[in-house]
């Protein structure tokens, strides 16, 4: 089918998806893999592949992110027939295609990888492509700093580290160009150090000690990390350059719509927005936009909405029990007091010290490079009135000149942490607030790398009361919301962004959605926690840091079972992150050798391993409820559901590059296929271990979706009524209704049962839920409700303990609609959007 036909067919919709799915396009599953899973996902329900980046990056990288040309589709990852046969696996099946892109930076740890790179170190200044990168010239005479040697330079030389040979200088396995005409000899071979020091003086770049980068660096990175260096793409040369590809698969009718990685990056996030509209004809669009608290999206932008990381923090907060908060709290102030951990445990006054310990880190450069572009005469203390200024910041950034009461509320907790700076601070604050000032455009693409790495990448690991809560785009000190804030959330969700995205696990995300699901089940049981907690590090031992010590054991506990080398990796990173008791930088030997101790105990020490089998068994039930309610609310709400690849299973994966392994799709296609025919024999999978539930809820929701985009019109809350109304949220989304469990942990103790992933005999007790009234089928079920069995209409209250007697969850359709649903007595009648 050719784009043409395939957008004819599915009418004036066809420009914004209805589902998404995210694959990890790599050397090891390219574009060939993804295009022969086309059919599984079409089954699925999916209505377009979402693709991560494709362009060439560095040598070896699973991620893509690192960019090292734009124009044409990485070879490695399957090439230009790899991209035209997705394209038409995906087009012939009625499925569009989104793809990833990187427009704020490009890969340059190997700089022999990237011409554009190559050229700037080869011909500095006069490079054709200097333009395209953000270097700061003056401050170092004309030179890229380059911060990769492990000591000083002459060390480096006299020990024949750095050598020039073929042409090249070269440091190691780190390859660099030579100018023109700055060899020694006439091949290009330097074997005395003193002429090879003399050979990297007359270069256009200056190798230095890796530390040397927090405070001296001269090119803008993406956050601190040097392999990735910042891109103009404001300049309009640039622009084309870097989206020759991009916009050429739009054009030729390839890719249907884009995911824009990092905007915040960028110096002018909304002309960037309209540039790219322009280009591709308005196509869907979305960002990645971290928005913190009610922040708005930028109502101005050309996009379609975010990648759905509000969404998730939605979510995963109206599954919370919020009386859990104090007695957490209370726990976290005892492991510290014992342990004798220092540090704020509330949340603005944590991130502002992590944040305010980032600017003058690992980002020190970036403050001191806006200082260095104020108009003379400078007020006195700029740097540090700029950096107390980005740890105050209450967003990621402003975009001036919408934003300016975000610098205005930053300049009143600025002032009052720091009075000596007011008068600097009042100074800076016109500079500040002009958009087209050059140290405003550049503050603004500042504040945004602090904020990520202050909290996400530093408070996070170290607020660990409840670790489900410290995910991208969440505000660890909302503990969690009552259903009414949530549907008042959704209804602005549907009225402002219909089509913005929503997910619940991205290749980000600190944890998978299933691990949090499980986490969020210690809310109801803060005392039970408190007491396997104790338990745990009484027999496993501790690692002397108590927060951490339950960050650890929470990430174990949500994700058990899971591989030893895997909670290994993921300790190192979280405890190394969080940069209390042990850091990147300096790592502290004996606390790392006692927490890999206490994992290891936990599967080789029988007292630890069968406590924690225990109370997984005993919790793993709740986690399921709440997974599986999780997964309906995120894929029937406002906006565009995405799911990541593989989590139509249990899905979990702990931080990167965890999240980012292999997913065993032929064993999807198999569980599908035999769901699809026990579902047609009335047979439906019991909520356990294999995940064969969460993969009916995921495919008859998106089934639904793509087939009933007229059932999704509407966002209308319903009431429940009743003994357990606290149990539940529902809404009617204007042809299906929605109803999730809540709190499934308190819901069993209502009748003195322990937790399960649907409610014991009893639980739910006269609880309903108030429909228009009708008759409706369950179309996970097949099970009709509100009609007699000659089909007469009942009034409009269904009792919870009828519909969601076999599953935590149930998707309603008009029993008109959808006759009998999958596996009832009717179901042959059924529309083939249903059990397809």
């Amino acid at each position: 089918m050719t784009d043409a036909a395939w957008r004819t067919e599915r009418g004036p919709e066809a420009r914004a998806p209805r589902s998404t799915y995210r694959l990890q396009i790599r050397p090891s599953f390219d574009l060939h893999d993804a295009a022969s899973a086309v059919d599984y996902l079409d089954a699925l329900g999916v209505d377009w592949l979402y693709l991560s980046p494709i362009l060439p990056s560095r040598g070896g990288s699973d991620h893509g992110y690192d960019v090292v040309a734009h124009d044409r589709v990485d070879p490695a990852r399957g090439g230009e027939a790899g991209l035209a046969a997705v394209a038409d696996a995906a087009h012939g099946a009625g499925l569009g295609v989104l793809v990833d892109i990187v427009p704020n930076h490009v890969g340059v740890a190997d700089a022999a990888q990237n011409a554009w790179w190559w050229s700037l170190l080869q011909l500095g200044p006069d490079s054709p492509h200097a333009d395209a990168f953000d270097v700061d010239w003056e401050v170092t005479g004309g030179k890229v700093r380059l911060p990769v040697l492990g000591g000083p330079l002459e060390e480096a030389a006299a020990a024949g580290d750095l050598r020039v040979e073929h042409g090249e200088l070269r440091y190691f396995e780190h390859r660099f160009p030579l100018a023109p005409g700055s060899a020694g000899d006439d091949d290009g071979t330097e074997s005395d150090a003193h002429d090879v020091l003399a050979v990297h003086e007359r270069q256009h770049y200056e190798l230095v000690h890796w530390q040397r980068a927090d405070a001296e660096l001269n090119y803008r990175r993406f956050f601190a990390v040097n392999e990735l260096a910042g891109v103009r793409v404001e300049l309009p040369g640039v622009f084309d350059a870097t989206h020759e590809a991009i916009v050429g698969w739009i054009r030729e009718g390839l890719v249907d719509g884009l995911r824009v990685d990092h905007p915040d990056g960028l110096a002018q996030p909304g002309a960037y927005l309209r540039r790219l509209a322009g280009a591709t004809g308005g196509a869907y669009v979305v960002v990645e936009k971290i928005l913190e608290g009610d922040e708005p999206l930028p109502p101005h932008w050309r996009t379609d909405g975010t990648t759905g990381y509000d969404a998730l923090a939605d979510v995963d907060r109206v599954l919370v029990d919020p009386a859990g908060e104090a007695p957490l709290d209370a726990l976290d102030a005892r492991l510290r007091a014992e342990t004798g951990i220092p540090g704020p445990t509330d949340w603005p006054e944590l991130i502002h010290g992590t944040k305010r310990g980032i600017a003058d880190g690992i980002l020190r450069s970036e403050v001191l490079r806006l200082e260095r572009i104020l108009r003379e005469p400078r007020p006195a203390g700029a740097a540090d009135a700029l950096a107390e200024l980005l740890a105050c910041f209450p967003v990621y950034r402003s975009y001036l000149p919408a934003g300016a009461d975000h610098l205005e509320a930053a300049a009143r907790l600025a002032r009052g942490h720091r009075p000596d700076l007011a008068a600097t601070i009042d100074a800076l604050l016109p500079v500040l607030g002009d958009a087209g000032d050059p140290v405003a455009v550049r503050f603004q693409q500042t504040s945004g790398m602090v904020m990520a790495k202050g909290v996400e990448d530093t408070a996070f690991y170290r607020y660990t009361r409840l670790g489900s809560l410290t995910e991208v785009g969440g505000d660890p000190s909302e503990f969690a919301i009552s259903v009414d804030r949530f549907h008042d959330r959704q209804v602005r969700r549907h009225a402002a962004w219909p089509h913005s995205m929503t997910t619940l696990s991205t290749h980000d995300t600190k944890r998978g959605e299933d691990v949090r699901a499980r986490i969020d089940a210690l809310a109801e049981i803060p005392e039970r926690w408190s007491i396997e907690l104790d338990g745990l590090r009484a027999t496993a031992g501790s690692t002397g840091d108590g927060p951490f010590d339950a960050l650890l054991w929470q990430a174990v506990v949500g994700a058990w079972p899971l591989e030893r080398e895997r909670v290994h990796a993921y300790a190192d990173k979280a405890a190394r992150e969080a940069s209390v008791s042990t850091t990147w930088t300096a790592p502290d030997a004996a606390f790392e050798a006692r927490m890999h101790a206490v994992i290891d105990r936990a599967y080789d020490d029988p007292a630890v391993r069968g406590r924690l089998d225990a109370f997984v068994e005993w919790l793993a039930p709740a986690g399921w409820s709440n997974s599986l309610s999780a997964k309906l609310l995120q894929l029937t709400m406002p906006g565009v559901p995405d799911v990541y690849q593989g989590s139509e299973l249990w899905e979990t994966s702990l931080v990167d590059p965890d999240n980012r392994r292999p997913v065993d799709l032929a064993l999807r296609r198999r569980m599908l296929a035999d769901l699809d025919d026990a579902v047609l024999r009335g047979e439906f999978p019991a909520t356990d271990a294999t995940g064969a539930a969460k993969l009916l809820v995921t495919s008859r929701a998106l089934r639904t979706r793509r087939e009933h985009p007229e059932w999704f019109t509407r966002y209308r809350p319903l009431d429940i009524a009743g003994e357990a109304a606290r149990h539940a949220v529902a809404f009617d989304r204007g042809g299906v209704v929605a109803v999730a469990t809540r709190l499934p942990v308190g819901l069993a103790a209502r009748v003195g049962a322990v937790p399960g992933s649907s409610a014991p005999a009893g639980a739910w007790g006269d609880t309903a839920v108030l429909v228009s009234g009708g008759a409706v089928v369950d179309l996970l079920t097949g099970r009709r409700f509100g009609g007699d069995a000659d089909g007469e209409e009942r009034g409009g209250e269904l009792a919870l303990a009828e519909v969601l007697a076999t599953y935590p969850v149930a998707l309603l359709a008009p029993a008109a609609s959808a006759p009998g649903g999958p596996g009832s007595d009717d179901s042959a009648g059924r529309g083939e959007e249903v059990a397809r």
